[in-house]
């Protein structure tokens, strides 16, 4: 403990101190370090995962009432195709590759697969839904009666009740990492840490989340694609909107609605302080607002009538509830709950949620965003990372909502340190002059320069805001003379065409039909088998959380 706090102690005087000195140092000399005792190439055992969610459509851009088709299988059993918040929000999930090029891969397998089974429904190819037959007009996703399966229903109602359907139809994209062993022990022993090596992981993985809500708002600059709304989508309300025709509500410099106060980053959950200092820190504060009652959501109550509306009447209702950029993972055995995964484990992988679904890809997300996300963490690891006090991460939320609304604005301003206002663009390319040393680390794996090259073209997005996505959307709707919906329904069904027309294995078929099969029969027998009352074992998972100690 004492290495820790005489460690961190240097570094917030550093970072509060000398900020715009340092922005190019901590990093990289911790990569030259790596490089001149040889440690070359250790990123090669780098996990990635994608899991991506997209509305299921009808042909004419509304959303689809249809079940859970069957030749996909289960959603509560399938590991690879489930579902979101609603029965029509499909999630693809691939699972951890050493290279994000087969993770790309594999969702493109998914992708294909699942046209076949969707009969003429198109896959939404943007986060942002429309929502023309208003909130209602969204299923929530029906997992069987199974405890489980009710459970996870029931966690759908109360979002439902708290915060509406509209908002949980969004969609977006989860990237998740987590570096190799090797080269966590090497970085461990090059800062001289004597910890165990699940102590140090864990703490150097809070190290990354810290600096990735520090400098997470380049990914919505970078990559958002949301600038533009369907007016259904707030039911017609202007909520500080411009109208870029009768029906499409914008903002002109916004990257990421979906990351705006109208999407995740909601002001129901505003108050809420979650602490990315530590993991018991973390795994406290998430606990503390699962545990204690919210007057707002006890007027709701939790049964009424005999009928259940949510699974408590506290601040949240489970840990999911809670969203944020970027989570700390561990991966859960059957029935435990996050927190309960990362006590036992310590952090394993952290999940990216930045992202929007990509308009221009079929898939929604494409190699250069993936190393580029890649580079961003590898130097959000490296960098120094004191605490985050409640200023900072005031600060913080605020910039977050600042990129998301107004990111392109060439005069946008943004809190860096204690306070001081600097340019976006300003700052944003000294993390780009800051990320060279990690892009010339990952290129050590693959040999070819692309980290460097993926570097050099998303540097130009930011002397040229017009090159960025969210740009890029705007001017498409203009060119065409196109409502957001049109846009949408127009870009949704060439990608399903681009889709259809690609080959698919036969063995992958036959994997995924098995496997449809499979999860069907498994959830089948969970609903046959003889369970404890729906009432017992809610208890007995939130028991857990109380009872699960470090």
């Amino acid at each position: 403990m004492a290495f820790q706090i005489t460690a961190e102690i240097g570094t917030i005087a550093a970072f509060r101190t000398g900020y715009e000195s340092t922005m190019n140092q901590s990093a990289e000399r911790r990569v030259r370090r790596l490089q001149e005792h040889g440690e070359r190439g250790l990123l090669a055992g780098s996990r990635h995962g994608l899991e991506k969610e997209s509305l299921r459509v009808t042909p004419t851009g509304q959303i689809a009432q249809t079940p859970h088709p069957p030749g996909l299988g289960s959603p509560l059993c399938h590991p690879e195709i489930t579902t979101d918040y609603s029965e029509a929000l499909l999630e693809l999930v691939t699972p951890a590759y050493t290279r994000g090029d087969d993770a790309l891969r594999h969702l493109a397998e998914l992708h294909r697969y699942t046209v076949d089974q969707i009969g003429d429904e198109l896959l939404w190819t943007t986060s942002m839904p429309c929502v023309v037959g208003g909130d209602k007009s969204i299923p929530i996703a029906d997992y069987g009666h199974s405890n489980i399966g009710r459970m996870k229903n029931v966690y759908r109602h109360g979002l439902d009740w708290r915060y509406g359907r509209t908002m949980q139809a969004i969609a977006g994209i989860h990237f998740n990492f987590s570096f190799s062993e090797a080269f966590l022990r090497s970085v461990q022993r090059r800062e001289g840490d004597p910890r165990d090596f699940a102590t140090f992981r864990s703490d150097f993985y809070f190290r990354l989340i810290r600096n990735f809500q520090r400098y997470g708002w380049l990914v919505p600059y970078l990559m958002g694609a949301s600038p533009a709304i369907c007016k259904s989508f707030t039911g017609g309300r202007n909520l500080d909107f411009q109208s870029f025709s009768p029906n499409t509500f914008y903002t002109p410099y916004a990257t990421s609605l979906r990351m705006s106060d109208i999407g995740y980053k909601n002001n129901a959950q505003a108050g809420l302080e979650i602490d990315y200092n530590d993991l018991d820190a973390y795994v406290a504060s998430l606990r503390s607002a699962i545990s204690t009652p919210d007057p707002e959501y006890a007027r709701i109550g939790t049964r009424v009538d005999g009928v259940w509306r949510q699974l408590n009447t506290n601040v949240l209702q489970i840990e999911n509830e809670y969203y944020s950029f970027v989570r700390p993972k561990a991966i859960a055995q059957s029935g435990e709950p996050p927190t309960c995964a990362l006590n036992r484990a310590g952090v394993e992988y952290v999940e990216i949620r930045a992202l929007d679904l990509n308009p221009f890809n079929p898939v929604g997300i494409d190699a250069d965003q993936v190393a580029f996300l890649e580079t961003l963490l590898v130097f959000c690891l490296l960098q120094d990372s004191p605490p985050i006090d409640a200023l900072e991460q005031h600060h913080i939320n605020a910039n977050q909502g600042l990129v998301a609304r107004e990111g392109r604005d060439p005069d946008l301003t943004l809190y860096r340190g204690d306070g001081d206002r600097v340019g976006l663009r300003q700052w944003a390319r000294e993390l780009f002059d800051a990320m060279e040393a990690p892009a010339e680390l990952l290129d050590e794996v693959h040999d070819d320069g692309r980290y460097r090259r993926v570097l050099d073209a998303y540097r130009e997005s930011v002397e040229d805001a017009d090159k960025t996505p969210s740009a890029r959307v705007l001017a498409e709707m203009r060119t065409h003379r196109e409502e957001f919906v049109e846009f949408a329904l127009r870009t949704s069904a060439e990608h399903m065409e681009t889709i259809r027309d690609w080959p698919l294995d036969e063995a992958a078929r036959a994997r995924l039909s098995e496997e449809a099969a499979r999860s069907l029969a498994e959830q089948a027998s969970l609903e046959a088998s003889d369970e404890p009352s729906f009432e017992a074992f809610v208890e007995a998972y939130f028991a857990q959380e109380s009872t699960n100690g470090r």
